[in-house]
């Protein structure tokens, strides 16, 4: 009996353990978040690719508003 009353207050310290800081945390959501969009990015210009190769679309020109009559 005495074992178990020294033993419950170690395992609930072992089973107690400290959590990352918050710069810890966002650097680590930072990277995961940088990753996705890399992966996003290639994927969306590996379909551009595709699409431009196979003539599905013609390839994209920037929209530019038309300049301001100054009214």
């Amino acid at each position: 009996m005495r074992a178990a009353v020294l033993l419950f207050p170690l395992l609930l310290l072992a089973a107690c353990k400290d959590e990352p800081r918050f710069e810890e945390r966002y650097d680590k959501a930072a990277k995961e978040i940088e990753a996705r969009a890399k992966a996003m990015d290639a994927d969306i210009a590996k379909s551009d690719a595709a699409a431009a190769s196979e003539g599905l679309q013609p390839a994209a020109k920037p929209s530019n508003a038309p300049p301001s009559s100054g009214e």
